[in-house]
């Protein structure tokens, strides 16, 4: 099953290798998935994970989007 939490998490480990940040807080998560940040935290409350913005993502960021709902590697495309 893919965990919501799980999910986020390896999106901001992304987002701390692009943003070099100390802290990414969840508004950074919702900028970099072209989410509004008010949404976001709705689909956080539900754990609804938003497939097409991660794909959107994961396409901009050249990231493979099995690593970050599934965790299969290789993580980079």
């Amino acid at each position: 099953m893919i965990d919501f939490p799980e999910v986020m998490l390896r999106v901001k480990q992304i987002l701390y290798g692009q943003m070099k940040q100390e802290k990414i807080r969840d508004r950074d998560i919702a900028d970099a998935l072209k989410l509004d940040p008010r949404y976001f935290a709705v689909i956080k409350k539900r754990k609804k994970i938003p497939y097409e913005h991660l794909a959107y993502f994961c396409k901009t960021s050249k990231v493979n989007l099995n690593w970050i709902l599934l965790e299969q590697k290789p993580q980079y495309l």
